[in-house]
């Protein structure tokens, strides 16, 4: 199936991406580590790993990442900020690895974009029977006002050419599948430090506005500028980490 037409954008704004996006907290990582029962012999396959804000973060406690990016600018820039990982071009439905030769899938924002049984059957086939599927999310939480200022920006543009996380149709894919079986899930606090700059590379870097023309990207992020300068110099983004884990079946 490859990649969405509109995810294809995400190359165009690895800069903004790397700068505008949160990372994800050590507890956060620790848990999946921990609770996938990872060690320093693991491998794991970090899908869609686009500048590898969770790859940089498995490397040192597995034995060997590898980051899957379809993207030239987003593989490009991961290869610089997780020199320890192997960047490799691939999609979700067509992993460059063999069979059973990682212990572990993760996919950190990227699953609702291809929430469907080829990708799951990848994932299968590459951990094999017990192997463990990791899917990731930095929610936006929209208790605090900023956030839902943000939304409302970005709302307008969505319709219904874009994925979307807060739909929650890849929860149901995940939820029906006979390949993978829940295995444990927990959610941690993630506030983001941000400036008036980097609040507009956080919504520079969302595919929505990303692919939007010239002139209605150019409106959007001048509203979130408004909106940044309007806080203190350094103000936080609410955020909040929710891991869920899975367990490949043996069928």
């Amino acid at each position: 199936m490859g990649v969405h037409p509109t995810a294809t954008a995400f190359g165009l704004v690895a800069d903004e991406y790397e700068r505008g996006r949160p990372g994800y907290p050590q507890e956060a990582v620790a848990w999946l580590v921990g609770h996938a029962g990872l060690d320093g012999s693991s491998v794991v396959v970090d899908v869609a790993a686009g500048t590898g804000k969770l790859t940089r973060m498995l490397v040192p406690l597995v034995g060997g990442v590898v980051a899957v990016e379809p993207s030239d600018g987003m593989r490009s820039a991961l290869a610089a900020a997780a020199p320890g990982a192997e960047a490799v071009n691939g999609t979700a439905d067509h992993l460059p690895l063999a069979d059973g030769s990682a212990q572990a899938v993760t996919v950190a924002q990227a699953f609702h974009w291809f929430a469907n049984d080829e990708a799951l059957a990848e994932f299968q086939r590459v951990v094999g029977p017990g192997g463990r599927l990791a899917i990731v999310y930095n929610r936006r939480d929209l208790e605090q006002p900023l956030q839902r200022r943000l939304e409302e920006i970005v709302s307008r543009h969505r319709g219904d050419r874009v994925p979307s996380v807060r739909s929650g149709r890849w929860r149901e894919v995940i939820d029906a599948t006979a390949r993978f079986m829940p295995d444990g899930e927990a959610s941690f606090p993630n506030p983001a430090e941000m400036t008036a700059e980097t609040l507009v590379d956080r919504v520079a870097s969302t595919s929505i506005i990303a692919s939007l023309p010239d002139d209605q990207r150019a409106a959007a992020l001048a509203e979130v500028r408004a909106l940044g300068d309007a806080e203190p110099e350094r103000f936080p983004l609410e955020h909040v980490t929710e891991v869920r884990l899975y367990r490949a079946s043996s069928a």
